[in-house]
């Protein structure tokens, strides 16, 4: 058990304004394994307060960029030490696997915050251009202050990931970690104390739907950045676009990989297994729609359905369990339902379907593979997040391009071929964000994010840098520079 009696706010553990308590519940033993104060909107309000003038008045936004960095690079003391200790919590939180979690914290806690400051030091603040009527210095400025709200499944790396560019830039930002998995941001509000971050810099304050829109919408908030469900992201949008404030939205997925046929099966159906149920399906860039060349659909079917049960399904805790239970007893509510309704609209399960009857305990679903899928089903068309894979035939190439971009999503996928130069040919014809020849992977240090109702913006890379900065252009008189 993890208890907490206070909120991280403007850089210091505050006593709460309110009453409100979260609990956090393992969703492999069903137990309470933390609780802490809730916080409600007078606790963002001081928050917002404390970046506001931390941003406006203090001295972090002054700083000279390596005075930031010095700052930034003293979280790797703080958390490297902790990182097996980070690793439990998020097994603990969300039911990920420790074989999973453990190496994504390592990378965490060290490489992301290496990579950040060598990124955000790449990125040219200062310009001289010459245009049609003079001179003129192009400058980029930090954006203000920055509201963070955080998915539940991977918690730790996305806070990071919005921290970093965010205060290396210049920028003032509160956190708010989704209430199923607020343990880890907690660890790091305590390595930002140990760091040295001035005042207000740095909030971390988990919390409901109702107490981040009020900081979404708080007037004193200049930017949103926002990773979850596009039906939160489409709320947010509309708040920032009435506001006209600066967004950037990373949401959800519907990702294909396009199997040709000269697909090498051996190496690729691994790598499809795993894009699809790495991290229980839980990832919004997994590839779950795999379409399939009829000349070869029965073998890649079998294949599949082959490698999927080689998947250890089990304790989190354990470190050979590969699929976890899914986060929340409402998350396996929502899987079930959309296995049942491809069922019902005529897709066949070949593998799974039902619970593991070896899981008593925990919310847990089968890793679950359809066949006879037909695009238009909800199976095919709406975001699972969970252990589910559909495989889906086709006929030409022509027709699988139109099946990949027959979606309402763009944020990942894949292409499966023997012949490098005709999988590129392929993978820029898909409106997509990213794409993978022949693997499955989010690029670290590039830029990630989506078409279509998979996000607005980018983040990682200098793209998502450039995010956190406003351009300002300053004329100068035309004698300069002539």
């Amino acid at each position: 058990m993890v208890e907490f009696d206070r909120l991280f706010i403007g850089g210091h553990w505050t006593a709460p304004a309110g009453t409100g308590v979260l609990e956090v519940i393992s969703p492999s033993t069903e137990e309470v394994v933390g609780r802490l104060p809730e916080a409600d909107p007078a606790d963002m309000d001081r928050a917002v307060a404390a970046a506001r003038e931390a941003f406006d008045q203090g001295p972090w936004s002054r700083m000279s960029f390596d005075e930031r960095a010095e700052v930034t690079l003293r979280l790797v003391d703080a958390l490297e030490p902790r990182s097996d200790e980070l690793a439990l919590l998020q097994t603990d939180e969300m039911g990920a696997p420790i074989a999973w979690t453990t190496p994504m914290t390592r990378h965490v806690t060290r490489t992301l915050i290496e990579r950040y400051v060598e990124l955000v030091r790449s990125v040219q603040l200062r310009e001289l251009r010459r245009g049609i009527t003079g001179p003129s210095l192009v400058m980029k400025e930090p954006v203000g202050v920055v509201a963070a709200v955080i998915p539940w499944n991977a918690p730790l790396g996305l806070v990071l990931s919005k921290l970093l560019p965010a205060t290396l830039t210049g920028s003032s930002v509160i956190v708010k970690p989704a209430p199923e998995t607020p343990l880890d941001a907690f660890a790091v509000a305590d390595a930002v104390l140990a760091a040295g971050y001035p005042d207000g810099v740095v909030s971390i304050i988990p919390g409901g739907r109702e107490v981040g829109e009020h900081l979404i919408s708080h007037p004193g908030v200049d930017k949103v950045t926002f990773t979850g469900s596009t039906a939160a992201g489409r709320r947010i949008g509309a708040i920032c676009g009435e506001q006209v404030k600066r967004v950037t939205l990373e949401l959800g997925g519907k990702s294909a990989a396009i199997v040709l046929d000269d697909a090498d099966l051996d190496r690729d159906i691994p790598r499809m297994v795993f894009g699809a149920m790495q991290n229980t399906g839980q990832i919004c860039a997994a590839i779950t729609r795999v379409l399939a060349p009829a000349s070869r659909y029965q073998e890649i079917v079998d294949r599949y359905c082959d490698a999927v049960p080689r998947l250890t399904v089990g304790d989190p805790h354990d470190d050979t369990t590969q699929i976890g239970p899914l986060v929340a007893e409402r998350q396996r509510t929502r899987v079930e339902g959309y296995i049942a309704s491809g069922c019902e609209q005529g897709a066949k399960i070949a593998l799974g379907g039902g619970r593991p009857t070896d899981q008593p305990r925990g919310w847990y679903v089968e890793p679950t593979v359809f066949t006879e899928v037909d695009n238009s089903m909800r199976i095919a068309q709406e975001e699972i997040f969970g252990p589910v894979a559909a495989i889906i035939p086709y006929r030409d190439e022509a027709e699988a391009i139109r099946i990949a971009n027959d979606s309402p999503y763009g944020l990942s996928g894949s292409i499966f071929t023997t012949d490098i130069e005709h999988g590129i040919a392929v993978a820029e014809r898909i409106r997509t964000g990213t794409i993978t020849v022949n693997d499955f992977r989010i690029a670290s240090g590039m830029p990630f994010g989506g078409y279509k109702a998979s996000g607005i913006g980018r983040e990682d890379g200098p793209e998502g840098v450039n995010a956190y900065l406003e351009c300002k252009t300053l004329n100068l008189p035309a004698e300069v520079g002539a």
